[in-house]
Parts: C-alpha cells; sequence; structure tokens
C-alpha cells in the first residue's frame, strides 16, 4: 500500500489532505502511523475532506494517509448472528480480548473469524446457471439460522467448479463460474458490500402482514407491518429502551438487529446480559441466537456512531436477502443526529434549525426508505422493519429529530412522562400515537384474527377519547355532577387502562398476548360495557354497579386467564350476564 495524500489539518474526526489528490468520494482511507479508519467525504480541487471513525489525539499534519480504493463495506459471511460490533463492523469482544476495555487507535481486526471451518452444504453443481443472489450454499450459523449463501449482486455465469459438502473457512472458494466475458471466478462464502448503498431487489410490496409484538396496545390499536417504519419518541425514563427490548424478544421477526446508537455504556450491558440469558420463545434456543448487535457507545467516537446505523441496515438486507423477515432496533437516532450536527459544525456547514445541518431530512428519509417488505433477487421474499428511538431533549415532540422522523414513518409510538411516573408502562399515550398500516393490515386481521376485531379496536381507541375530553370536564367541577352514562364511560376507560392497555412485562402471562387473546379480551369489555348502559338506561345507579366488583374481576383477566386458556372467557361472560340479571331481579 503506496502513502497517497499528507495531512494538511485536523479538526477533531476531520482530516484534510491537500497533496496527491487521487482519492475518490466514499472511499475508506487509513489516516496516519496507526492506520486510522477514514472516509473521504469532501472533494474540491485542492482540498480532501475525510471522517476518521476513530480518535485523532496526536495526530499531526505532515503523516500520510493511505488509499484502500474501495468504499467503506462491511464483510457479509457466517458469524454474524451472535456477534457484537461497533460502527464499523469492528468485533468487540476479538478486541476486548486482545486489547481490554478500550478500543486502541488503529486496531486491525477482522470482522469475521477466518479461521472457523463451518459445515457447507452445497446447493448448485456444475453447469448450473447462476446470477446475483442465487443460494450456492447453506451453513448452520447458529441453532437458529441457517445462513444462505449468495452470489454476489450483479455477477453472474455458468457454474464450472464445486467443491462438495464439508468444513470450509469463510474465504474458501467453493465454486467457481464462467462470465460471459470467460473469465473465472472463484467465489467463497464471503462477499462485501457498501454500507451507504442499498442492496437491490427487484420488487417492493405493500404492508398485508402485521409485525406481531405480544404487547396490545401495539398489535391492536397501533399496528406496525413487516417491512414498515416506526418510532417510539420519549424523554428520559419514559421506557424506549425496554419497550425496544421487548419487541426484539417477542417479535415474530426471524432475526433482531439491535442498534445502539450513542446510548450508554451500561444499557448495551444490560442488552447483552439479558440477552445471552433469555430464551427465545420461537425455537426454545437462547436470544441471542438470532440477533446481531451494533454497539457505538456515547463514549466512542462521533463519526463511527453516524455510520453505525448504515452498517446496521446493510447487514439487515443481508439477511433480508435470504428470505428472512429483520427488525431493526436503533436506539437512538437522535444521538446519530447529533453526531451528524457534531460533524456538520467541523465542517463549518452552515447550520439549521438547532444547529443541525440542512440536511437532517433527506438522511433521515434515507435510512427509513431502506425499510419494506421485498421480493429479492433471487425470488426469496424478505423484509426490513425499522423501529427507530427518538430522544426529544425535555420530551419536546416539537425539536427538529421528531418533527423530521414524523415525516417518514408510518407508525408512531409517543411516549409519555406521565404515564412512566404512574407507573403506567407501556407508556406509550393513545392519544397521541397513531398507525397509518391499519387500514392496509384489515384484510389480515379479518381474515386471520376475526371479523369483530377492527370494529373492536375502533370502539376501544372511541371510549380512550371520549374518557380524554369528560376528564377535562371532571378537572373543572368534579366528576359527581356527571350524568351515570358518562360515569360508566370513565369506569370501562378505566378497565380499558388497566386491564388491556397497561402490560406487565414480568407476568408470564402478560408479557407476551397472541392475538386471539386480545380480541377476546376487548370482546369481554365490550360486553360488560353493553350491558352496564343496558342497567344504565334503566335509572340504575353506577355506584349500585361498582358495589359487585365486576370491574375489577374484568381488569385481572390479563393476569387469571392464560394464553392457552380462552375458554375461560365464556366462564367471564356468565359471570357478567349474573351480575346483569341478579341487579334485573333485585331492582325490579
Amino acid at each position: 500500500m503506496e502513502p497517497t495524500g499528507i495531512i494538511y489539518g485536523v479538526n477533531g474526526p476531520v482530516v484534510y489532505i491537500k497533496e496527491n489528490l487521487d482519492f475518490k468520494m466514499g472511499e475508506m482511507v487509513y489516516i496516519g502511523k496507526e492506520r486510522l479508519v477514514g472516509e473521504v467525504i469532501g472533494l474540491t480541487k485542492d482540498i480532501i475532506t475525510i471522517q476518521v471513525f476513530e480518535d485523532t489525539t496526536g495526530l499531526k499534519p505532515g503523516e500520510l494517509v493511505y488509499s484502500t480504493g474501495s468504499a467503506l463495506s462491511v464483510t457479509l459471511a457466517p458469524g454474524i448472528i451472535g456477534n457484537i460490533f461497533d460502527g464499523i463492523q469492528r468485533p468487540l469482544n476479538v478486541i476486548a480480548n486482545s486489547s481490554g476495555a478500550f478500543i486502541p487507535p488503529g486496531i486491525s481486526v477482522s470482522p469475521l473469524n477466518m479461521k472457523k471451518e463451518w459445515d457447507v452444504h452445497i446447493t448448485v453443481k456444475a453447469g448450473d446457471k447462476v446470477w446475483g443472489g442465487t443460494i450456492i450454499a447453506e451453513v448452520p450459523e447458529t441453532a437458529s439460522i441457517i445462513h444462505k449463501c449468495m452470489v454476489p449482486p450483479h455477477i453472474s455465469g455458468i457454474v464450472t467448479n464445486v467443491l462438495q459438502d464439508g468444513a470450509y473457512t469463510i474465504d474458501t472458494p467453493i465454486i467457481t463460474i464462467k462470465n460471459e466475458q470467460d473469465e473465472e471466478l472463484p467465489l467463497s462464502l464471503l462477499q462485501k458490500w457498501p454500507i451507504r448503498i442499498p442492496r437491490p431487489v427487484n420488487k417492493r410490496f405493500s404492508a398485508e402482514q402485521p409485525l406481531l409484538t405480544g404487547q396490545r396496545i401495539l398489535d391492536t390499536l397501533f399496528p406496525i407491518a413487516k417491512g414498515g417504519t416506526a418510532a417510539i419518541p420519549g424523554g428520559f425514563g419514559t421506557g424506549k429502551t425496554m419497550t425496544q427490548h421487548q419487541l426484539a424478544k417477542w417479535s415474530n421477526a426471524d432475526i433482531i438487529l439491535y442498534i445502539g446508537c450513542g446510548e450508554r455504556g451500561n444499557e448495551m450491558t444490560n442488552v447483552l446480559e439479558e440477552f445471552s440469558q433469555l430464551t427465545d420463545p420461537k425455537s426454545g434456543n437462547l436470544l441471542l441466537e438470532r440477533t446481531v448487535l451494533i454497539a457505538n457507545t456515547s463514549n466512542m467516537p462521533v463519526a463511527a456512531r453516524e455510520a453505525s446505523i448504515y452498517t446496521g441496515i446493510t447487514l439487515a438486507e443481508y439477511y433480508r436477502d435470504m428470505g428472512y423477515h429483520v427488525a431493526i432496533m436503533a436506539d437512538s437516532t437522535s444521538r446519530w443526529a447529533e453526531a451528524l450536527r457534531e460533524l456538520s459544525g467541523r465542517l463549518e456547514e452552515m447550520p439549521a434549525e438547532e444547529g443541525f445541518p440542512a440536511y437532517l431530512a433527506s438522511r433521515l428519509a434515507a435510512f427509513y426508505e431502506r425499510a419494506g417488505f421485498m421480493q429479492n433477487i433471487n425470488g426469496t421474499e424478505g423484509s426490513v422493519s425499522i423501529i427507530g428511538a427518538v430522544s426529544p431533549q425535555g420530551g419536546d415532540f416539537s425539536e427538529p429529530v421528531t418533527q423530521n422522523t414524523k415525516r417518514f414513518v408510518r407508525c408512531f409510538w409517543a411516549l409519555d412522562k406521565a404515564l412512566a411516573y404512574a407507573r403506567h408502562f407501556p407508556a406509550i399515550n393513545w392519544l397521541n400515537s397513531y398507525s397509518d398500516y391499519i387500514f392496509d393490515l384489515t384484510p389480515w386481521y379479518t381474515q386471520n384474527v376475526g371479523t369483530s376485531f377492527i370494529n373492536c379496536r375502533n370502539q376501544i381507541l372511541s371510549i380512550l377519547s371520549q374518557e380524554n375530553k369528560l376528564n377535562e370536564i371532571v378537572k373543572l367541577i368534579g366528576s359527581d355532577v356527571l350524568p351515570d352514562d358518562q360515569k360508566l364511560i370513565l369506569e370501562i376507560a378505566r378497565v380499558i387502562r388497566l386491564g388491556f392497555v397497561q402490560q406487565n412485562a414480568f407476568h408470564k402471562e402478560d408479557t407476551y398476548v397472541p392475538m386471539n387473546k386480545q380480541l377476546k379480551m376487548m370482546e369481554i369489555i365490550l360486553y360488560l360495557y353493553e350491558k352496564c348502559k343496558q342497567l344504565i338506561a334503566l335509572n340504575m345507579p353506577m355506584a349500585l354497579l361498582r358495589e359487585d366488583r365486576i370491574f375489577e374481576r374484568i381488569v385481572s383477566i390479563k393476569y387469571d386467564v392464560a394464553n392457552n386458556e380462552l375458554n375461560k372467557f365464556d366462564l367471564y361472560k356468565n359471570q357478567i350476564d349474573e351480575f346483569y340479571n341478579r341487579l334485573i331481579t333485585t331492582n325490579a
């Protein structure tokens, strides 16, 4: 590798070079004696601008910059699942074993284990025509995931030589193909892809299937589709990270990709410890065996934080190309935006609102646009769903990151500080949240859950909305002056909030709730509401209805009825009928 540039100036993570300007935009370079990793982000006639993904302390003008000739890319091969990387795909476990708790400048570590031999089953034979995306081998990457190694995009030809099934390293050529130019191309289990370029697809599908999470307020009231996008904005302590943990544990995605972007190190430690001990409810294996973690904590260089979400989305697209459904938890995009702001400041760009760069919106749009339910170039179908946490300062949803994110996502789960302080979790405010996917997903719910599902869901939201309006009156004049039919709305809304919307992540029957139970819970609450309305219409006072404690028994259904004991709902319906008949008989 020959030096191709000399450092002219250093400004934090930004480096300028002036001589030997033989560089390309987006090219990865090595900087200085310690070979720090950087990327070309600006080219002019006289000066090249590079952002450095490592600490530049000690770097000085006159040191050399080395060209690699290639863009900043990720290595794609078996060994990704269960690993933990930094923002530019350096394996933190390997670095910790060799260098301790902190990443030394310029450390050169292979992203994946190049010496490990994998059990490879080759799926093509000599004479087969292959093209980009064709699956050439299958490798049991973990007990939960079969890794399907593919021909890199934009390569095609006829297979001329194939190795037998056996144990091979990821860089061993397992097949050879001859392209249209009669060139012999050896293909291994490994390929590389630039992180800032989306991987190609054949077709994008509309939203037709929900990403089921087992969380009632999400699945029923504000669902997200497979291949969809959602934002979880909330102030400090409102439960963004814990909500994403629940989604990672319980969503019906095949693979979870968790990006800790600028978050505190102890949060990533908790994720690691928890995921390494949790059992995957889908397969019975460890949850970590279908999880990839990218940790770029708040004390790591900001430029690598900016790259981390692109590294994560590229890994997700790679597994989508295999036909898997991948869910990305990006925690948090606000820290990523702050990294953009710092780099923009170093580059002396004109700031926009609150100091963020003018291109913040376009960067957010480009990131969320890479989600989707796709037909891949090999004919398989897969999806990438993005759930991004947003951390507005002081919980102010009018700040630029929240507002710009809101423009590009179709699902908005607004966390509420008052609910969190009241120990109501998930602390998602049902008045400020919305989902545009409900209309697309209505046919799926009608066919797979029940014809009454959407109607029940709309009634539940209507009652909660009416409660909010009545609470405004109660604040002024108290609840005693309300007529009994409005008191009933407040009581049923309380049952909905405590018995349906609120969910206990530490209770074995309540941490995950299947869709058929969610529908049954809505139906029994609304059945109670209808019976009570009939009693109120017969001039029975609300105080008399409360004496039976039927409302408390309906609230406790979420704990008392197991997920596999849905026949018990008939018993609760009978209790409501007995309650109704008893009051009718007693007060006839």
